[in-house]
């Protein structure tokens, strides 16, 4: 059976159960309130918000919440990212824990000026 995939965000998290939901809502919250001006779509079947590029992914497994932002936006803050599970680009935060909402806007703020000083080099 073939999984249907979402067509934007609203359908990604409501496809989670519902205290998933709430937390995939807050993720989508404080990633709209660091960056404003980003949009959202879908992108690789993930919630992707996009601004001179994209911005950070977010998506949902079994027992964690992924954040990628790029190799660049964990490198900048691999020191505070250095308790959760982690690759290249991506972050597991553990859904038994507190979400790093503090983080996460810290993360995507240092994204957003680095993909607008990309923009301007072109």
């Amino acid at each position: 059976m073939e999984t249907k995939k979402p067509e934007n965000i609203d359908q990604y998290i409501g496809a989670f159960p519902n205290d998933v939901q709430e937390i995939l809502e807050k993720v989508r919250m404080t990633i709209q309130k660091a960056a404003p001006d980003a949009k959202e779509k879908i992108s690789y079947s993930m919630p992707a918000f996009e601004q001179n590029g994209i911005v950070v992914y977010f998506a949902a497994f079994k027992n964690h919440i992924g954040l990628y932002a790029l190799p660049s936006g964990h490198a900048a803050f691999a020191e505070k990212l250095c308790k959760y599970k982690s690759g290249k680009g991506s972050v597991q935060f553990p859904l038994k824990e507190a979400m790093p909402y503090d983080l996460i806007t810290e993360i995507v703020k240092f994204r957003v000026k680095e993909n607008l000083e990309k923009a301007k080099k072109k």
